[in-house]
């Protein structure tokens, strides 16, 4: 089994796969008809693959009317079509959902005792597990040990969402929602064909998004056009990788990406706080967010009125430089990668503004972005040179913002010391 790959919702080459879902008997099995539904309409063909107690909490005929396929959760069924093995022989991603803690134990242990774990077994293409159960369930030590294990033969295990669970509970154990999981299973079949390569496995990342806002009063604030599309492309991409990701998010409206943790923040104070305390523990930390460089000095308690004779002034100060922070409390094992959105000027153009940063910063890697005239802020594509301390960069064209993230990942993954990870 092999893990997903990363890359953006939408991009051509993932319309009309083959998808197999295979539901688990849990309650949070009634979200997957959202994530079949989508898939469906994203062009999909799928599969549905409930085990027997999956069909007490969804009938059968739902699972049919909603994929328009047979469904079965017998081997013994067709048995001259062979389903067990050929359902998983020609898939193009196979979604377990929700994956309960004795399903991945089976899968983790390679039992095939019945038609879902039969095609786990026979499936050569990318293989995601969406876990759904109560805390407890979630964090007992065997739980964890199936997840580690699966993750280390590629199969790309989903952290859960934290919210509310069965009756009153509520805690980490949570199915991710339908649309998250959706982008989940594009990414795997972006890269149907060649495994995802799980080089960050047992890695925590730290990844900072979005742009901050530093308050001028209740009303108006100082900011910047960083959409945090970036970001999101770099712990979704890190995560697929096998990482444990935390993920900084400044004023980002974008949905949270299934499986991460997202921490979010407003100003740059509040962004430094969060990053500072992430990266004590962390291997690598990506400051992608756009942080602003100044704020103003005092924030006014109610809203300026325009209705006076002149327009106020408003006084400001240089925000702390969280990436040279980080660079001069950095652990000697640990990785620090900053980005540069640039212009050129009169004394230099955007690529040796950014070189002259990376000196400056003292950084591992610095990305540098051409920004200005509708590249980089808000967009789908990215393109940019990643610059090394080291003196080597690579040049990354035009394209999704998850191929440059996965050409960072790379970089990075290459000046990650042996140690064993933490």
């Amino acid at each position: 089994m092999s893990a997903a790959s990363s890359g953006s919702p939408g991009l051509s080459g993932s319309a009309g796969s083959r998808v197999v879902v295979g539901v688990g008997g849990g309650i949070a099995a009634y979200k997957v008809a959202e994530l079949v539904r989508r898939l469906r309409e994203a062009g999909h063909r799928v599969r549905i693959v409930p085990t027997p107690a999956a069909l007490e909490f969804v009938g059968l005929p739902t699972w049919a009317a909603l994929s328009g396929e047979p469904v079965t959760t017998s081997i013994w069924d067709d048995v001259h079509e062979v389903p067990h093995v050929r359902i998983g022989q020609t898939a193009d991603v196979v979604v377990v959902a929700p994956a309960t803690a004795d399903l991945l134990a089976r899968a983790a242990h390679g039992l095939a005792d019945d038609l879902l774990t039969n095609i786990l077994l026979t499936a050569r293409c990318p293989v995601v597990m969406a876990p759904a159960m109560h805390t407890e369930m979630w964090e007992h030590p065997a739980t964890q040990a199936n997840v580690a294990t699966l993750r280390s033969r590629g199969v790309l295990v989903v952290e859960p969402a934290v919210g509310r669970l069965t009756g009153t509970d509520s805690g980490a154990g949570r199915l991710p929602e339908p649309a998250e999981l959706a982008r989940v299973v594009e990414h795997a079949l972006l890269g149907r064909g060649s495994a995802q390569p799980q080089d960050l496995v047992g890695r925590t990342v730290v990844v900072s998004a979005g742009g901050t806002r530093e308050p001028i009063d209740p009303v108006r604030f100082i900011g910047n056009r960083s959409s945090g599309r970036q970001g999101y492309a770099l712990a979704t991409t890190a995560l697929a990788r096998g990482a444990q990701v935390v993920l900084v998010a400044a004023n980002v409206g974008l949905p949270d990406p299934a499986g991460v943790s997202v921490v979010p923040v407003a100003t740059a104070a509040e962004l430094r706080d969060a990053v500072h305390d992430a990266a004590a523990t962390a291997d690598v930390v990506v400051m992608a967010a756009a942080v602003a460089d100044f704020a103003p000095v005092a924030v006014a308690p109610d809203k300026l009125k325009k209705d006076v004779d002149e327009a106020p002034v408003v006084q400001l100060k240089r925000t702390v430089d969280v990436l040279s922070e980080l660079v001069d409390r950095r652990r000697p094992d640990q990785v620090i990668v900053g980005f540069a959105a640039e212009t050129g000027d009169a004394d230099a153009d955007w690529l040796e503004h950014g070189r002259r940063k990376l000196a400056r910063k003292g950084c591992d890697l610095l990305v540098v972005n051409q920004v200005g005239g509708g590249l980089a802020f808000g967009t789908a594509d990215n393109a940019g040179m990643i610059l090394a301390a080291t003196g080597e960069s690579i040049e990354v064209p035009l394209g999704p913002k998850a191929a440059l993230a996965d050409r960072l990942w790379d970089a990075v993954v290459g000046r990650l010391t042996s140690a064993t990870p933490r």
